[in-house]
């Protein structure tokens, strides 16, 4: 019974993850793309200000404390095993449409950004809130979209946010050192409690201490295992980009089969990695002290950058380059038999799987409780926090096939709403950018505090 309901369900999000949604995301992202004038080209600038302290700016935390807590919540397994799965479904040629959505997904998750620290609201204690349920309130005036954005929001936190990530992380340390899976989720479970309880200010302490030095060694042992085997990386680059457009996929198969299951797959995955368009990361960016929305966008546009650009194109060419995905079939398999070629590959593989997979499960928990806290108020906090922690307890020893496949559902659910109000509001997202971006003015502060 409960295998046919799973077979339904991943039939369901493998429908709304289809054609569809890879059709509106694609197309929001090349239509802010062009009406922004290639924003993409400031990427260097927007990288530059993510480091830039703005003290005494209008916000809870830091932009590099917004960008980390984003970045927490991106890189997870969809960096290190979502990527090769991309490969083991799509060939080599995956990994070109991974790279081409986060070059274009930059655009979108600027124009997000920008519209969620517009929108966002000065809380009675002082704080900021905001997210795309603000901007459709706000800018679309259509409170009942943004409120089922929030629902969505929070039903995607429960299975993608914490059972999903949390077994993720307890499956990867019992298979590389043994320990019991009940130890694994009571240990992890009061660790995210006591990150939890501290609020925002504590999440993002705790994730930009762990996220930028976790990436960087994941993105150096990625470098390393590349110059190991460095003769072999213009054939590789080749092998990707002629895969890419293929008319015949690397074993055969109908005409134009080849393009078309690289681009399904690499671009789905990419999706799905870097979240740009889904509306999760504005609403952190909306906590960010920043003189202006633009300024933030900026800063947060450089987590697109970072998760897909750099970090899934890693992976994806370590996986091809090592010739891991022509001896594994599956992609995690085709992870470890790549790391495998590092001393002490599969410790540190194990290592970067579970300081992902933790910090995805603090920075998903910030964004629900914007959530409930947008639906009801502070009052739900603490029962939300309860049952998010027993999620996690329980995503670590149990399996998790039927939540992956529901989680895949909400978040599809929650970027539809995100991304009609990005197309109906690119205007402001266009007069925001041309006043502080395009005229040089982005030290400015907003003149009026929302």
């Amino acid at each position: 019974m409960l295998e046919s309901i799973n077979t339904i369900i991943s039939s369901i999000a493998s429908w709304i993850w289809g054609l569809p949604l890879i059709i509106l995301l694609c197309g929001t992202h090349l239509f802010l793309t062009f009406r922004l004038r290639f924003v993409q080209r400031y990427i260097f600038k927007a990288i530059k200000l993510s480091f830039k302290s703005v003290d005494g700016k209008h916000g809870d935390i830091s932009p590099f404390k917004a960008l980390s807590t984003q970045l927490a919540a991106t890189m997870g397994t969809g960096n290190i095993v979502g990527v090769a799965t991309a490969v083991a479904l799509g060939g080599p040629g995956a990994v070109f449409w991974l790279w081409m959505t986060g070059f274009f997904g930059i655009a979108t998750k600027y124009g997000e950004c920008l519209l969620s620290v517009k929108y966002r609201i000065k809380n009675d204690d002082g704080s900021y809130s905001g997210g795309p349920m603000y901007v459709i309130e706000r800018g679309l005036k259509c409170k009942w979209l943004a409120i089922l954005f929030s629902v969505f929001t929070i039903f995607a936190s429960f299975l993608i946010g914490s059972s999903v990530q949390a077994n993720s992380l307890s499956i990867a340390i019992h298979d590389s050192f043994g320990i019991n899976v009940w130890i694994i989720a009571f240990f992890t479970t009061i660790l995210a409690g006591i990150v939890i309880v501290g609020g925002v200010r504590a999440i993002a302490k705790v994730c930009a201490k762990i996220v930028p030095v976790m990436a960087l060694f994941y993105i150096l042992g990625c470098v390393v295992l590349l110059l190991l085997d460095y003769s072999s990386i213009d054939d590789t680059l080749f092998l990707i980009w002629n895969e890419a457009f293929s008319l015949q996929s690397v074993g055969g198969g109908f005409l134009g089969g080849g393009m078309i299951l690289a681009a399904r797959y690499g671009i789905a995955r990419g999706l799905f990695s870097n979240e740009s368009g889904l509306g999760s990361a504005p609403i952190v960016a909306a906590s960010a002290q920043t003189p202006n929305a633009v300024h933030q966008a900026l800063v947060a546009s450089t987590g697109t950058f970072w998760d897909t650009i750099v970090g899934c194109a890693l992976t994806g060419l370590v996986v091809v380059n090592t010739g891991a995905w022509k001896v594994a079939g599956e992609g995690a398999m085709m992870t470890k038999v790549a790391f495998g070629d590092l001393p002490f590959g599969e410790v540190f593989l194990c290592l970067a799987l579970v300081a992902f997979s933790f910090t995805t499960i603090l920075g998903w928990s910030f964004y629900a409780e914007k959530s409930i806290k947008y639906l009801c108020g502070n009052r739900l906090i603490i029962f939300y926090r309860l049952i998010y922690l027993c999620c996690v307890f329980f995503g670590c020893v149990l399996s998790v096939d039927l939540v992956w496949n529901i989680g895949d559902i909400f978040n599809a659910l929650m970027a539809i709403p995100n991304l009609i109000a990005l197309l109906f509001l690119s205007g402001v997202i266009v007069q925001e950018t041309k006043q502080y971006l395009w005229n040089n003015r982005l030290s400015d502060r907003d003149l009026e505090i929302n």
